[in-house]
């Protein structure tokens, strides 16, 4: 059996990502005698690794196990071709198959292979990777104090893997920083990917951490429970995609469909020109038309890429954050012989404008880098109401008695009166201003959105 599907933006440690069926493709047609020649060139290739593998099976220094050297040649093969194709033995394709239903052993991690060495694409929220801080863009060397150096990615993810429980010892590079390690314990990891809360009392938060089977039905009930929760008060929603690794493919475009009243969603080009095929919105918008703010990063990838860049081409949303990491393949899992399966790029997707993602990536309407949030502490200003004898506001009631003006700083313009002393301010003018915790570039989502509902609200 032959099953499509896209895959996330790398191969994960704990996670594969499922793709739906994309056409396929005829051969190229060619002359009799050019498919004949074609065919003899194949068959001395072929007959050439028959010719190694024998060699090696006879005089290798130690007796080699056939089936892992024929799965070596065949990983070899797909892998040398990009880093998204692998080979599947049957035990990883089971295990694939039930890490899509959002329930799997590991660290909860997603990597990609960059010059041979391991390199996080996204850490998943509220695993052991993102409880010990590992950040996408770390690059890990060694596992266990063996270098990752040499391995193919699927080989250094079967070393990720183990009992749950087990410990193992991460050695990572990260910008900026000396080379450190993390010890991290294996565990069962359940993903619940669609979070939610109402932010500031008149904001729908929802953050999806991947693209499971639940994604879209939890986005959909996250939207009426908020509803329920602000009712008039509601003003808009953020879509949180930062970190978001991707995942199925058939989820992302029910997630834009649910957003979207119509038009291209988007679009996946496979080998030739004329086999395309295309996924359009369906009349319906469950927010009922406010505004929206989606939140993405570098470890946005994939099926988080064609959400964004659906809502982006449509005008639906404001996209906002760092550009995005850029993955605009699809991966098709075919089933082999032995029941294993081969994970093999067939297709490119485009975003409704015609764009190609692949090593571009979204790139953000608003440009927001993470940052540090910070209290400043200031003197208290001193003003008009405090100067003694000033003109009363002509629109307080007469008899409204209004409370004391306190004096509690030194007035920059004007000077305070004759006879009149300023109390010192409060708190220590050279004390350090103290860090508040916050997310910048979440308030800032939560900020435009307000922002543009006064806004239609006075043009209303």
């Amino acid at each position: 059996m032959t099953r499509m599907r896209i895959a996330s933006a790398a191969a994960i440690l704990a996670f594969f990502a499922v793709p739906i069926a994309v056409p396929a493709w005829s051969q190229d047609k060619a002359s009799p005698k050019a498919a004949s020649g074609d065919k003899s060139e194949l068959y001395q290739q072929l007959n050439l690794f028959g010719d190694v593998l024998e060699r090696v099976r006879r005089d290798y220094v130690e007796p080699a196990d056939e089936k892992t050297l024929i799965e070596n040649a065949i990983n070899g093969m797909l892998s040398a071709l990009d880093p998204h194709s692998s080979y599947m033995n049957p035990k990883a394709y089971k295990d694939m198959q039930v890490q899509t239903k959002g329930e799997f052993g590991g660290l909860g991690i997603e990597v990609t292979m960059e010059n041979g060495i391991i390199k996080v694409v996204s850490p998943i929220d509220d695993t052991p990777a993102s409880k010990a801080g590992i950040l996408p863009g770390d690059l890990i060397f060694a596992l266990d104090g063996q270098p990752v150096q040499g391995l193919t990615l699927q080989e250094a993810v079967e070393k990720m893997r183990g009992k749950v429980g087990a410990p193992i010892k991460i050695s990572i590079r990260r910008a900026g920083k000396d080379p450190f390690d993390v010890s991290l314990t294996r565990e069962t990891i359940k993903v619940k990917p669609v979070r939610f809360r109402l932010e500031g009392g008149d904001i729908g938060y929802i953050r999806v951490t991947s693209f499971t089977e639940q994604s879209t039905k939890g986005v959909l009930e996250a939207v009426e429970k908020l509803k329920k929760e602000a009712g008039s008060k509601l003003k808009g929603y953020i879509l949180d995609l930062r970190n978001n690794p991707g995942g199925l493919l058939d989820q992302a475009i029910a997630m834009s469909d649910a957003f979207i009243e119509k038009g291209e969603i988007v679009s996946v080009k496979a080998r030739k020109n004329e086999d395309v095929q295309r996924w359009n919105a369906k009349p319906g918008d469950v927010t009922g038309g406010l505004p929206i703010v989606v939140l993405v990063n570098g470890g946005s990838a994939s099926a988080s890429e064609i959400v964004a860049g659906a809502l982006q081409d449509h005008k639906r949303a404001i996209i906002l954050g760092t550009r995005t990491f850029g993955k605009g393949s699809v991966q098709t899992i075919m089933q082999v012989t032995g029941g294993g399966a081969i994970r093999l790029t067939t297709a490119l997707y485009f975003t409704p404008s015609g764009r190609s993602i692949q090593k571009e990536g979204i790139k953000p309407d608003i440009e927001v880098e993470p940052a540090k949030i910070e209290t400043i502490q200031q003197r208290s200003g001193f003003r008009e109401e405090n100067l003694r004898g000033s003109i009363t506001n002509p629109n307080d009631k007469p008899g409204t008695a209004k409370p004391e003006a306190k004096t509690d700083g030194n007035p920059a313009d004007p000077k305070p009166a004759a006879g009149q002393t300023a109390a010192p301010p409060t708190g220590d003018p050279d004390e350090p201003p103290k860090e508040a915790v916050g997310d910048y570039q979440l308030l800032r989502a939560a900020d435009l959105i307000r922002g543009i509902s006064l806004y239609s609200n006075r043009g209303n």
